[in-house]
């Protein structure tokens, strides 16, 4: 099983990045999805979940009203649009499949998860 983020990029602060989460040999679009991502000299933060079927999606408020999460069935992927950026965005973003529905946001818990991708590198210059 594999599990990979994509999309990395350097952008300037207000810019916007599209990162795509893509799985191999099992389904994604159907489950819950969340992106977390680790910031230089900081904990793993929880920021996103999608939850499974057309569940709810929760934000931290550190990212609310800026990224956005939708999925893609054709590519067995779920996409992270992520607009306004900020320099604190600067971190590398990994996606992960919980064990069951969400998790609670905030700090990372590697326990929960079924599955975690390969990160990416998202930087923000200001």
């Amino acid at each position: 099983v594999q599990l990979q983020a994509s999309g990395r990029g350097l952008v300037q602060s207000g810019g916007s990045l599209r990162l795509s989460c893509a799985a191999s040999e099992f389904a994604l679009v159907n489950g819950a999805v969340v992106w977390f991502r680790e910031a230089p000299g900081k904990e793993r933060e929880v920021f996103l979940c999608m939850g499974s079927g057309d569940g709810p999606t929760y934000y931290a408020d550190s990212v609310k009203g800026r990224f956005s999460i939708s999925r893609d069935n054709n590519k067995n992927a779920v996409d992270l649009q992520m607009n306004n950026l900020k320099p604190e965005d600067t971190a590398v973003y990994y996606c992960a499949v919980p064990v069951g529905n969400c998790p609670r946001l905030g700090p990372y818990d590697g326990s929960v998860y079924d599955f975690t991708g390969r990160g990416t590198q998202v930087t923000v210059s200001s």
